[in-house]
């Protein structure tokens, strides 16, 4: 099988790739989901006219008074009557506008003289003022939450005025991961001769529970074909994301195992470094994602695939954050595969690769700020030339 460019190979992942069903969750839960409908609004809001402002309220005509004080609407405890002819009822913030009345003075431009309230200030400047109209926020009906908003706090509270006690989303996807491999113990446990940590699941459950999805990790099963086989075809989930074993070795079972089950395979080889043995596939409806165990082949190829691939799952915007900045040094030609190089913004805003690339090294990657895109085959960049970063920290740690 030729090697895919990392673009083709991305369009083939998510031509399928569709939001996978609805759920319906108390508001309380469901902060960070996608709104799976259009929500409109219960009720108006605010439901009645209302005072914004400590103060009293009058009929505009009547100014500048004094005025006859006959009551109180408090919050919750509105004044029954009615407002003539030079009468004011004293009003605080968030009650109800009493009948009659059309303008509220603030409280500080009043002076009371037993039953009688009298101008000291400038009052209200125009008919209406301090009064918060009824459906000023919204109206019943009305659309206050459109089809595919990402739910905040903002949004929550939103819904919660507008009379909804839940909200219908877009069911997050099934990402179980499993690591493979006789060398590795987990993270926590000292290794013993030939070990090493496993690094990658914690790593990569954080990627994929930010891009949207539900994780569970399966920790490690050792290269033995019985096991794989029966930790892949013993889960539910949207999508199996194995590392390590996704290249050709004797010791790399990924792909035998999956034949083995009945899985198709779409593609396993990427014009990409780090990374070119990346498995992609389906079992049933299951999809499969095959990633190489280096930790930062794993990451980078979890990253410009495995990430989209949640997002259009979860109905979420698939594009990576770029940006274009200057080369702080000069770069050699490229080889035949597409690179992505660890690389940090310097003050003026250059960027700087890392001088050790090796797909390995995770300190490098933890450091990094963004990756260099180099196409393949592109000829040296001097210093200064601008080239496309993949921007690392604008990914939010929050679904």
């Amino acid at each position: 099988m030729s090697l895919l460019h990392p673009a083709a190979a991305l369009a083939r992942l998510l031509a399928s790739a569709g939001p996978l069903g609805t759920e319906t969750l108390l508001l309380a839960v469901a902060a960070g989901r996608i709104a799976a409908e259009p929500v409109h609004a219960r009720l108006t809001q605010p439901p009645f006219a209302a005072s914004a402002m400590d103060g009293w309220a009058v009929r505009w005509a009547d100014m500048p008074g004094p005025f006859r004080i006959i009551g109180e609407s408090a919050a919750g405890h509105g004044f029954a009557g009615h407002i003539g002819t030079g009468e004011t009822v004293r009003i605080f913030t968030g009650a109800p506008l009493p009948a009659g009345a059309d303008t509220v003075i603030v409280q500080e431009e009043v002076h009371r003289e037993g039953q009688i309230a009298i101008l000291s200030g400038e009052g209200p400047p125009t008919i209406g003022a301090h009064i918060r109209k009824a459906g000023q926020d919204f109206a019943e009906g009305s659309s206050v939450i459109t089809q595919g908003t990402r739910l905040t706090a903002r949004h929550l509270g939103l819904l919660a005025a507008a009379g909804h006690g839940s909200v219908r989303v877009l069911r997050r996807p099934r990402v179980t991961l499993i690591a493979t491999g006789d060398e590795l113990v987990p993270p926590g446990t000292r290794p013993g001769p030939g070990q090493i940590i496993s690094s990658n699941g914690v790593m990569l459950a954080a990627l994929f529970t930010a891009a949207g999805a539900h994780v569970t990790d399966l920790g490690i099963i050792p290269d033995d074909s019985s096991a794989i086989a029966a930790g892949i075809s013993g889960t539910e989930a949207d999508l199996i994301v194995t590392i390590g074993g996704a290249s050709v070795g004797d010791h790399d079972l990924i792909i035998p195992v999956l034949q083995g089950l009945g899985a198709t395979l779409d593609f396993w080889k990427i014009a990409m470094r780090p990374g070119k043995p990346l498995i992609a596939g389906a079992l049933g409806s299951t999809r499969i994602l095959g990633l190489p165990g280096n930790p930062v082949s794993a990451y980078v190829c979890a990253l410009l695939f495995g990430w989209p691939l949640v997002r259009a799952l979860g109905g979420r915007a698939t594009e990576l954050p770029t940006i274009r900045a200057p080369l702080a040094v000069a770069l050699p030609a490229s080889g035949n595969r597409r690179d992505h190089l660890r690389a940090w913004l310097l003050p003026d805003g250059s960027v700087q690769p890392a001088p050790a690339q090796d797909s390995a090294q995770l300190a490098a990657l933890a450091q990094a700020e963004v990756l260099i895109i180099r196409e393949a085959h592109a000829p040296p960049a001097e210093t200064g030339e601008t080239v496309t970063c993949i921007a690392l920290d604008m990914f939010s740690d929050v679904a």
